[in-house]
């Protein structure tokens, strides 16, 4: 994507709108809520706990330390996961550390939602050794992106429970009133979602769009974590879905490999939509550039459907980071004015 061209639809036109909805609650239990598209973990009261755990990079108390505040300035309790501090070189600790930690937030009923620290690398070397079990029974929302982008697709695959897709601890601002306003929104979408607010998101049209308009279940999340999980257990189906996708530090050559094991692979076959969000692409060697343009990559691979495209969405690796629950129904609108996301509840 062309950085001038997304900066440019970013600053001068996205809007969020949040719409209240009705958040259902039973107390301090757990309720399963059956929705079209499967499984909605309770939203969350004041006075609920939020755990913070490190499943894949390593991250300091420090370093968490502008999250927690932002979640006690919301109102919910935090628990810092066992792992936070710890170190195996790039890792928040061993691999049975981390599996440990996670493993002990997921079971812990009196925690409603879980944090990622941060992403990285790592989450894949320990998602077999989870046990869903309690988390089946009583569901809660995981929240992250890029690594965490292996625990919504396999959470979505076997369990059909929602999770949303958003910042964490590393992405909150040291000082929030020196943040940029587009940080600031971002971090505000994950409460919004949390506290059960019907999200629109809204933005400006890019030139390179397909229009039309779609509704189903929204998946996704970083690229190239999900052309790696091609023919693994936490492989995603995308047939009747919206996919999202994002990458960052990737040569075009590789995104359009990407591109081709999606298309290959059936994944965008029967899509309802696709969304192309931020992309931080490196620069071609000299003397090996590539030829085509990040939009040019995404339109051919889907130049035979008719389902609606657009491009610069603000998630991924950047400032504008707007949260998203993924395997929840959303509809997407793409005209010539304006693109629009609202989800259904």
């Amino acid at each position: 994507m062309h950085r001038k061209s997304f900066l440019g639809s970013i600053f001068s036109a996205l809007a969020i709108h949040p719409l209240f909805g009705q958040p259902a609650f039973d107390n301090n239990v757990f309720v399963q809520e059956e929705t079209a598209s499967g499984i909605r973990p309770p939203y969350l009261q004041a006075g609920d706990v939020i755990g913070i755990t490190a499943p894949a990079g390593y991250i300091s108390m420090d370093d968490i330390q502008s999250a927690v505040n932002k979640i006690r300035e919301w109102g919910f309790k935090v628990k810092v996961g066992s792992n936070i501090g710890k170190r195996d070189f790039t890792f928040g600790g061993t691999d049975e550390e981390r599996r440990d930690d996670l493993q002990q937030m997921l079971d812990d009923t009196s925690v409603k939602a879980i944090l990622c620290a941060r992403g990285g690398y790592g989450i894949v070397r320990i998602i077999d050794q989870l046990d869903f079990t309690h988390f089946k029974k009583h569901p809660k929302w995981i929240i992250g992106f890029s690594d965490v982008t292996i625990l919504h697709s396999h959470i979505h695959k076997h369990f059909g429970i929602a999770s949303l897709h958003a910042k964490m601890c590393n992405s909150f601002p040291a000082e929030w009133s020196l943040a940029e306003p587009e940080q600031k929104k971002s971090i505000e979408s994950i409460y919004e979602c949390l506290s059960g607010k019907i999200l629109r998101y809204e933005f400006a049209p890019n030139m390179d769009n397909k229009k039309g308009t779609a509704t189903g279940t929204l998946i996704g999340g970083n690229l190239s974590i999900i052309t790696s999980l091609s023919g693994t257990s936490s492989d995603i189906s995308t047939k009747n879905k919206i996919l999202f996708l994002e990458e960052t530090h990737e040569y075009l050559y590789s995104i359009d490999r990407m591109f081709w094991n999606l298309k290959r692979t059936g994944k965008l076959n029967h899509l309802k939509a696709l969304i192309i969000g931020g992309f931080n692409i490196k620069k071609d060697d000299e003397g090996e550039e590539f030829g085509k343009t990040l939009e040019q990559i995404v339109l051919e691979k889907t130049a035979e459907y008719n389902y609606p495209v657009c491009f610069g969405f603000p998630v991924g690796h950047q400032k504008f980071n707007v949260a998203l629950k993924c395997g929840m129904i959303h509809t997407l609108c793409v005209n010539e004015h304006s693109v629009e996301l609202i989800a259904e509840e």
